[in-house]
């Protein structure tokens, strides 16, 4: 298949053309020193490492209407236990949403590591006229769901931070114009680019109950 001029990005998502009325999207996330080993800067087991990797991954592609077909691993460790752990987290993360998608593994086999490292990459199709971009309108009303955290402070089942389901059912309100998963940016940084984008002011309010420069880690 040869493509010309057909791919365009949203947000963190890349957006192929191949057909007139459909869309391949492609999004990843990546995490680094999150694990067990010795040089791991925050001590979780690998398993959490991926469910939110592949979360992050996942809440990107569902947003835009999206739905996933392939996922890929690229684990930066040893096959077991640390990549059995990372491939458990992903499959309970894809089990969620009763999702029965192929998954491509790479790890590492060759040399010994200190730190551990995870990229996700996950695939997905759109119909075109479903896509859940550029909906956003002068007056809309921005709402925040869950809260920033990051590090140390996230932890699974965490009643205060989306998971993928709740995505899933924001998608079905007609009212809801536009999913914006919040990461590393913080809620200001997504919004504010998501305003710009349109040509758009945000007015906050005064005196907001939580941190909207914080880092949100795995968007929470």
């Amino acid at each position: 298949m040869y493509l010309v001029d057909t791919t365009k990005s949203h947000r963190d998502v890349n957006l192929v053309s191949i057909k007139d009325d459909l869309y391949m999207a492609v999004a990843c996330d990546s995490c680094g020193g999150v694990g067990e080993k010795e040089g791991d800067v925050v001590k979780v087991p690998p398993y959490i490492v991926g469910r939110f990797t592949c979360r992050v991954a996942l809440m990107e592609i569902l947003s835009i209407g999206s739905i996933p077909i392939s996922v890929t691993a690229a684990i930066c460790s040893e096959p077991d236990p640390t990549g059995k752990g990372i491939l458990s987290g992903i499959s309970d993360e894809l089990g969620d949403l009763f999702l029965e998608i192929p998954v491509t593994i790479s790890t590492e086999k060759n040399i010994p590591t200190c730190q551990t490292g995870l990229g996700i990459t996950i695939i997905g199709l759109v119909e075109k006229e479903k896509l859940r971009i550029n909906n956003t309108r002068p007056g809309d009303m921005l709402y925040c769901i869950g809260i920033p955290k990051v590090g140390n402070e996230v932890f699974l089942d965490d009643p205060e931070i989306p998971n993928t389901l709740l995505i899933k059912e924001l998608l079905n309100i007609p009212n809801v114009h536009e999913i914006i998963p919040v990461g590393s940016k913080g809620i200001k940084g997504e919004a504010e680019m998501l305003a710009s984008y349109y040509g758009l002011d945000i007015h906050w309010k005064d005196k907001l109950p939580i941190d909207i420069q914080k880092t949100a880690g795995p968007s929470t």
